[in-house]
């Protein structure tokens, strides 16, 4: 007897941590988990976001709740995660303009080292870009854009949906490798950009194609440059901008999950684990391709090297290109 139960004794000790853990994974979430989202709702990220959100809440049965926090480029965002309990229960959906490009953009007003404070959990969706322009527009193509640009230094009009957001990014990018001058105006989110242009008050916008879909359904904005080096799988008579004269220009939006790094060891195994089943899942990859947007399954481990990559990459272009956030 004595023999057995010191057996039983070492055995118990043994499960004990699995059990614990165990016991953990199956308490989260404890509750509804929000997903900050530093961009504003209707947004090419919002609307992959919410498409994730939903999955993840049948797969885990629980309810994540997207919190579209906009302010100071993103940072209102960050820093409410980076504040957050380390619990799980607080998550970010981050861009790349966020995480890689807003350091070296606004270097004195981030205090937060996305590279340290956020733990990778999933890739989500890659953003494909297009630059696009009135139904009415005197260019047709981006080398028509350039060619106008030129004759008339400043003149030519392009939204945003904010200073450091995308959209911003991305045409600063243009003028600097293409060598014009555009003036920006700046909106309060990314729809209200792409609506500046289907009303025809702007005259180019660097956009998600989730956001031109409804205009290009009723012919109020069309696409005249890809903004990746490759043409879209779907619209492959449109020619990138490296095609038109734009060399080497490459510029592509992804959108991602992330965890505040203190979260427990355990919690995150499970988030990741659950997360990458619904990013893998061909149904969620289905329901973003049909909202314009491209499936980007990235593990922990790839969108880690990714976030390391772009930071780097970002920084010799805004130094080389001399950006500056206005």
């Amino acid at each position: 007897m004595h023999r057995r139960n010191l057996i039983q004794a070492a055995v118990g000790a043994a499960i004990a941590p699995w059990m614990a853990t165990s016991a953990l994974a199956q308490k989260y979430p404890a509750g509804p988990v929000t997903i900050v989202l530093p961009l504003q709702a209707g947004s090419a990220s919002d609307v992959a976001v919410r498409h994730a959100a939903v999955a993840l809440g049948a797969r885990m049965s629980g309810s994540f709740v997207v919190e579209n926090l906009t302010g100071a480029a993103g940072l209102v965002g960050l820093e409410k995660l980076a504040r957050a309990r380390p619990d799980g229960q607080t998550l970010a959906a981050l861009n790349n303009s966020i995480m890689t490009i807003l350091p070296h953009l606004q270097p004195g007003q981030m205090k937060i080292d996305t590279r340290k404070e956020f733990l990778p959990i999933a890739g989500i969706a890659n953003i494909p870009t297009f630059f696009a322009v009135p139904r009415d527009a005197p260019a047709r193509s981006v080398k028509e854009l350039i060619e106008l640009a030129r004759k008339t230094p400043g003149d030519i009009t392009y939204s945003s949906g904010g200073v450091g957001s995308p959209q911003h990014l991305a045409t600063e990018m243009f003028q600097s490798y293409a060598g014009v001058k555009l003036m920006h105006v700046p909106y309060k989110g990314a729809s209200q950009a792409a609506l500046a242009v289907a009303a025809g008050e702007v005259q180019v916008m660097s956009m998600a194609l989730s956001l031109a879909q409804p205009f290009l359904a009723d012919g109020r904005v069309r696409l005249i440059g890809y903004c990746g080096l490759e043409r879209h799988a779907q619209f492959p008579d449109i020619p990138t901008l490296d095609e038109q004269g734009v060399a080497s220009y490459d510029y592509s939006s992804w959108i991602g999950l992330f965890a505040h790094k203190d979260v427990a060891p355990d919690t995150v195994a499970v988030l990741r684990r659950e997360a990458q089943a619904v990013v893998n899942d061909k149904a969620l990859q289905a329901q973003l391709t049909k909202s314009g947007l491209d499936p980007w399954a990235r593990s922990p481990e790839q969108l880690a090297k990714i976030v390391q990559d772009d930071h780097a990459k970002w920084q010799k272009i805004i130094t080389d290109a001399r950006i500056k956030a206005s």
